[in-house]
């Protein structure tokens, strides 16, 4: 993954290109590129912190950190006054995870090594959690539609308190998976096959992380202050750049690791980066852009657009029937990917 690290040279041009009031496009893709290894970078950054800490505090952090470019985009936009875009951000993100990175894992991992197991007990507890998403999401998007509240005051208290409950689950999950599910993953080895020593010290991996989240933060701004512009130039509504965009210059360095792990046959830390991180994003990242949203004076809700809370819900039903028998392999990964791209093409249109 160190090939990313080479559009590390666009940061320097992004920041050039706002300095010298280039066309709003310049600035946008030249932002939005430099995210990406600066999120590999964060990525390793966590890693490293991690192996300083022992298995706990550093599962912990892996977790916890995980999407952290993607909150702070979020928080960003959420500041910008861009509600739907960052409402748009979240559902697209949770979409991308489970049907372009788990696709193109499957995928890939298929076309080498055919059919592909992972642990069945990990799928079981991926599919519940992803259950649990469809819940936190649907449920704010039915009050809303049943319950007339034009000035959404009603929906605001109705997400905050689930964005609470939505956090109480995460860190159950989070118990769980440090403890009981640890457990029954080291039977089989691959727990301690994606535990790797620190190469860098603890001062160079929290200096690091410290520096890269506040690249990351500025980038955003450049990226979040030149959105609305430049997709006017491409002909893209803010709704999908929102979706499709944004998630994907978040998640460039996760989709690449898990396609990585897919290839070494490593399905079942493959299937934890693409499910777990869309969990995460739908129990902890959106409850905080919730939180975050309060305090700069932009109250955000969790009541989604219908068309949005039907794609997660097919999203996960697809999902959960590919992963049911524990197996898979290159044409289910071809599939994932056709339905995000038929998803793609609506949300384009929308």
């Amino acid at each position: 993954m160190t090939w990313l690290y080479w559009l590390l040279v666009l940061m320097p041009v992004a920041i050039g290109a706002e300095l010298m009031h280039a066309p709003p496009l310049v600035i946008f893709g030249a932002s939005a590129a430099a995210i990406i290894p600066l999120s590999a970078l964060l990525g390793r950054a966590t890693e490293e912190l991690a192996g300083h800490v022992g298995p706990t505090l550093g599962g912990l952090l892996n977790a916890t950190l995980g999407n952290l470019a993607e909150l702070i985009i979020g928080g960003i936009a959420l500041r910008a006054g861009l509600i739907d875009l960052v409402k748009a951000s979240i559902t697209g993100s949770i979409l991308g995870n489970l049907l372009l990175v788990l696709g193109a894992a499957l995928l890939a991992g298929g076309l080498r090594h055919k059919v592909q197991r992972f642990s069945p007990h990990v799928a079981g507890v991926n599919v519940a959690l992803l259950v649990i998403t469809v819940v936190g999401l649907g449920v704010p998007a039915l009050f809303h539609a049943m319950h007339p509240d034009p000035a959404r005051v009603q929906s605001i208290r109705v997400s905050e308190a689930i964005a609470v409950l939505l956090i109480v689950g995460y860190g159950l999950s989070l118990l769980y998976s440090l403890g009981t599910q640890r457990a029954a993953l080291s039977e089989g080895g691959d727990v301690a096959a994606g535990e790797e020593a620190s190469t860098w010290t603890l001062k160079r991996s929290l200096l690091i992380l410290v520096l890269v989240a506040a690249a990351i933060g500025y980038m955003s701004e450049l990226l979040v202050g030149t959105v609305t512009e430049a997709a006017s130039v491409l002909g893209f509504s803010q709704f999908f750049v929102g979706l499709i965009v944004v998630p994907i210059i978040g998640n460039a360095a996760e989709h690449s690791t898990a396609v990585l792990m897919a290839r070494k046959n490593r399905m079942d830390l493959a299937m934890g980066i693409a499910i777990g991180s869309s969990v995460q994003v739908a129990l902890l990242i959106a409850p905080l852009l919730v939180f975050l949203g309060l305090l700069f004076g932009q109250p955000m809700d969790l009541a989604f657009q219908t068309f949005e809370v039907a794609s997660v819900v097919l999203a996960v039903w697809i999902t959960s029937v590919i992963v049911h028998d524990a197996e898979s392999n290159w044409l289910e990964g071809a599939f994932l990917l056709l339905v995000y791209a038929v998803l793609g093409v609506a949300f384009f249109f929308f």
